[in-house]
């Protein structure tokens, strides 16, 4: 309440008073820190965000190596992934018609780990080997990933849309030969 001879009221005065503390302004600062922190952290508004990619598959002339369909885990997924062997000999990860959520760091991987329905295969994919083939170019569409050209197939039998900030699987697919 403010009155009309310019003094303040008791409630004004204290408030002021309140602010004017240092743990408060201290506590205040650490409080947009933190906040900042985690909006950066967990980018929430990266879930309202779409990246539709859409490469166009390698040759005609490829060979199919191996097949596969994700399934979903910690976010809802679907898609094809298919491993082509090029006329040059080289080796392309192709996703085909992928769907799932877009999230901060999230990878392709290449893992020896099996695929697990429900939460049980959720946080597997980087306990043994792995090879990350580098950052998800979008969430949605068909996009191409070049293989290491020493990579053994044999070695690596599941891929993994990967969140490397919150180490968990988007979903995955096992890798069947053709």
């Amino acid at each position: 309440m403010a009155r009309d001879d310019g003094r303040r009221t008791v409630v004004q005065v204290r408030v002021r008073r309140w602010w004017r503390r240092p743990f408060f302004a201290g506590a205040l600062g650490v409080a947009v820190l933190a906040a900042g922190a985690a909006a950066y952290w967990f980018q929430p508004w990266k879930l309202w965000q779409n990246e539709t990619v859409h490469e166009a598959a390698p040759t005609a002339s490829a060979r199919t190596l191996a097949t596969g369909t994700l399934i979903s885990h910690e976010h809802t997924t679907s898609g094809t992934v298919r491993v082509l062997r090029l006329p040059d000999g080289s080796r392309t990860l192709r996703l085909e018609g992928l769907d799932t959520s877009n999230g901060p760091d999230v990878k392709v991987l290449l893992s020896d780990a099996p695929v697990k329905p429900g939460r049980a295969g959720w946080h597997v994919f980087d306990d043994g080997a792995h090879v990350s083939l580098g950052s998800l170019k979008g969430n949605k569409g068909d996009q191409n990933y070049a293989l290491p050209r020493d990579l053994n197939l044999d070695r690596y039998t599941s891929v993994s849309i990967w969140c490397d900030r919150f180490d968990v699987s988007f979903g995955a697919s096992a890798l069947m030969k053709a």
